[in-house]
């Protein structure tokens, strides 16, 4: 079942099965084609080579940060690395012990299992998985009341690799249970350049390298979202019988899905209206925020809020949310006296 801010906003989360398969189509295979992302990658190489001197399986690893920055894509790499197959499934997906039983056991030795949203495991099975992950076994209770029993079922030895976008909401028990943890961090420009040209050779579309470098400069420092901008504008230049992706085809492509000059769209200038013409810039609670906006809390700190603080639009204060001056100068509204003193 989608999420809500799955809806709201299109650039973060594909829509389509063809734009999802699409974006399968581009994903980086290997660590050649896997930009950014440095100390990351620094630290998975490190567990990967100990892993293959020990023959051992890797340890289980814990991989947070916003959405589209690579979570999946590093867990396909790590298993192309390994030799070993990847799983994916997802926290929502795992409703009951039996259902974590039945994935558990059908796991080749040294599998991976890649679970997307962790956060979002229900409890019984997120105790169910604690001996699986430290002692690869399984504790089931078969029958009920007085008749009841325990059986635990061996497994074979594998890795859990947990993604998500809000780690706070992880018990301590789930995170202590990761060997290693890292936190995926928005891309440079330069960065989103080089995942650019390297799927538009995929796409067998030309770029001109001042668009391309104003197309990255849009894409809110995450690949998922340079990828889709870069399908939609690739659509408007075969429309209209243009070779190359040039600036002004840009400008006209990113004018019709409301993308501006630093890469926000309507959902993000939404909220940054509400904000200053109802909240005088702030501050604000979430909850305050979110119900004037009728989004869920998760919709505005996962989708909405980490693009805006990394670009200096949106700060969070004691008191709540409030915008900064540059949301005011972006926005092209003028403080008014109570506001100038508030924020300067």
């Amino acid at each position: 079942m989608a999420k809500k801010h799955d809806e709201v906003d299109p650039l973060v989360n594909a829509v389509t099965p063809e734009e999802q398969s699409l974006l399968v189509s581009l994903r980086a295979s290997d660590w050649s084609e896997f930009a950014g992302q440095i100390g990351v990658k620094k630290a998975l190489h490190i567990a990967i080579a100990a892993t293959k001197k020990r023959k051992e399986p890797l340890e289980h690893i814990l991989l947070y940060g916003p959405p589209g920055l690579g979570k999946t894509t590093l867990a396909h790499i790590i298993g192309k690395e390994l030799g070993v197959n990847v799983r994916v499934t997802s926290g929502p997906a795992i409703e009951r012990s039996g259902d974590l039983a039945a994935i558990l056991t059908n796991l080749e030795p040294n599998d991976i299992l890649f679970i997307d949203e962790i956060h979002r495991l229900n409890k019984v099975v997120e105790e169910t998985l604690y001996p699986a992950m430290e002692d690869y076994a399984l504790d089931i209770v078969i029958g009920k009341g007085p008749s009841a029993r325990s059986v635990r079922l061996d497994l074979p030895p594998f890795t859990i690799i947990g993604a998500t976008t809000r780690a706070g909401l992880l018990s301590s028990p789930m995170r202590d249970r990761f060997g290693l943890i890292s936190r995926l961090e928005f891309y440079a420009p330069d960065e989103i350049e080089e995942i650019l040209d390297r799927a538009a050779k995929k796409l067998k579309v030309k770029m001109d390298p001042i668009a391309k470098k104003e197309l990255a400069k849009r894409s809110r420092g995450t690949p998922r979202i340079a990828l889709r901008l870069l399908k939609r504008v690739r659509d408007v230049a075969q429309v209209e019988g243009v070779g190359v992706i040039t600036i002004p085809i840009l400008d006209r492509s990113l004018s019709l899905f409301e993308v501006d000059s630093v890469g926000l769209d309507r959902s993000d200038r939404r909220l940054l209206t509400l904000m200053i013409d109802k909240f005088d810039g702030g501050p604000v609670g979430i909850e305050t925020m979110a119900a004037a906006l009728a989004e869920d809390i998760g919709t505005v700190e996962e989708v909405l809020e980490p693009y805006l603080m990394q670009i200096g639009f949106l700060k969070r204060t004691p008191r709540g949310r409030s915008v900064t001056p540059a949301a005011f100068a972006h926005m092209d509204k003028k403080p008014t006296k109570k506001q100038q003193e508030a924020l300067f």
